[in-house]
């Protein structure tokens, strides 16, 4: 019987050296550890990441889309007058309290309080919500419409405009106008270091939309320096203007809608990815987003940016390291140059390494 080849000994080592190289363990382990590590990070933060898929989107927003209400501004109403009205002021916030009452939105709460108790839901009937408008409903036997300029052409009724900025809402009695009631929002604190801070981290675009007036809207955006704004709109004219942004963006980016109410939610599904407020949100606007803010602070913004940023950098690092030396090591394993123990540090080495590195996707301190 023949013995075998002297060099098939030599040629089956470096074969188990090619495989024992070749494991992906290194990328299969790590590059999963690292996703996992920056939305843990993240949610330390108080920013909720639903998946790694978003987190990866996150990374790529160069334009960011606001909502007015909750978002931009605190979302806390306060009746700050009643003008152009012939009738007693307390009886207009009546009517209009009472059309309001079975609405939870916060400009008909901030009505109730401004009545200074609860109204009577024995003296409404017939109440009409219209999306974008405002409300229809009789009360005490008197027809009462409280909305916008939508509503009175709508229902043509010749209103007098509102000088003032901030959200107007018209009163009309058996359909007579009986005058606007002015409600002021305020902006958030932070929300001009929110901007700066996004600009910072690379965002190019920043757009606010809003239902309200166009002299409300252009008073926020101009105090808190947004780049452009629209208002007027429904929520079907909000997702039809995200729509048009993403095209305008042609793939060199992706679009982050933020918002925080139910009319929010069809805008927030329809983004390349969304981000509600988390504490004041709606219910509907939470499940529809992508991201949640915990604490409904902007700031928070640009670090779910950053965060996503930097946890891209390290997979890619890792990607970049693991190849690497696995290729240099294939290569001296071929040529017989690189033995067992090379190969075993080409396997579990640069794993133990590679995960070393995910781990600093947790530090979300230095982004």
């Amino acid at each position: 019987m023949m013995g075998l080849d002297p060099l098939f000994g030599d040629w089956a080592y470096r074969a188990l050296t090619f495989l024992v190289i070749s494991c992906p363990c290194a990328l299969v382990i790590s590059i999963p550890l690292s996703f996992f590590a920056g939305i843990g990070g993240a949610s330390r933060e108080g920013i909720l990441i639903k998946g790694s898929n978003y987190l990866e989107t996150l990374s790529k927003v160069k334009t960011v889309v606001f909502d007015k209400t909750g978002t931009i501004t605190k979302g806390v109403f306060e009746v700050s007058g009643v003008h152009h009205s012939d009738r007693d002021e307390a009886e207009i916030i009546e009517y209009a309290a009472h059309a309001e009452c079975a609405s939870s939105h916060p400009i008909s709460r901030s009505l109730v309080r401004r009545y200074g108790k609860e109204p009577d839901r024995a003296r409404v009937k017939d109440i009409e919500e219209i999306s974008g408008h405002g409300v229809i409903a009789t009360v005490d036997g008197v027809s009462v419409a409280a909305g916008n300029d939508k509503l009175m052409q709508r229902l043509g009724v010749e209103y007098i405009p509102c000088g003032s900025a901030g959200t107007v809402i018209h009163v009309a009695l058996d359909g007579q106008y009986a005058g606007h009631i002015l409600i002021s929002d305020l902006e958030k604190e932070d929300v001009r270091e929110a901007l700066a801070a996004l600009r910072e981290a690379g965002v190019t675009r920043t757009v606010m939309l809003t239902g309200d007036a166009e002299s409300a809207a252009k008073q926020v955006a101009d105090r808190v320096g947004i780049d452009e704004y629209h208002s007027g709109l429904l929520p079907g004219d909000k997702v039809t203007i995200v729509e048009k942004l993403i095209k305008e963006l042609g793939g060199s980016g992706r679009l982050a809608f933020v918002g925080d109410g139910i009319n929010d939610a069809p805008v927030l599904s329809r983004a390349d990815i969304g981000i509600a407020m988390g504490a004041l949100g709606s219910d509907a606007a939470i499940e529809a987003a992508d991201v949640v803010l915990m604490d409904d602070d902007p700031m928070k913004i640009s670090r779910a940016i950053r965060i996503s940023r930097k946890c891209l950098r390290i997979v890619y690092q890792n990607i970049v390291f693991a190849l690497a030396v696995k290729l240099v090591c294939l290569l001296l394993g071929a040529l017989g140059l690189a033995g067992m123990w090379a190969a075993i540090f080409a396997d579990v080495g640069v794993m133990v390494l590679a995960v070393l590195n995910a781990m600093r996707a947790l530090d979300t301190k230095r982004v």
